[in-house]
């Protein structure tokens, strides 16, 4: 018999049984997603977060406000490639930095994706 044609081999591997559509339910969920700009932006936002570079930048500095050159020194990646993973950040709104004398110094955007970091490590802290 053909393995993908049993009927439990479909219900292991979470799929329906039936084809049937709940209407109510799926339009309950299509009214509440974001308009195609709203999930695209989403979407850059967390392939940001999937880099574990830019990861570590951001867990770093959810901890300390840090220049390029700390950042370097914590990931042990070079400055110019701190400095191109900061700018793909800060273009995702993620990351700001001020000037301080000939520094520049980054701090995350706002509490939001400090949020974001905690709530991830706490989703895999749990899954452990």
């Amino acid at each position: 018999m053909n393995r993908c044609s049993d009927e439990s081999d479909v219900a292991d591997r979470g799929a329906c049984e039936v084809p049937l559509i709940d209407e109510r339910a799926t339009a309950r969920a299509l009214a509440a997603l974001p308009d195609e700009g709203g999930v695209r932006t989403l979407s850059d936002m967390y392939s940001a977060l999937s880099d574990r570079t830019r990861l570590r930048i951001l867990l770093a500095l959810a901890a300390e406000e840090l220049c390029v050159c700390d950042l370097a020194a914590i990931t042990g990646v070079s400055p110019s490639a701190i400095s191109h993973q900061l700018r793909l950040l800060r273009d995702r709104d993620l990351v700001t930095f001020e000037r301080v004398g000939k520094r520049a110094v980054y701090r995350l955007a706002d509490e939001h994706v400090a949020i974001l970091l905690e709530q991830g490590l706490r989703h895999v802290e749990e899954r452990s």
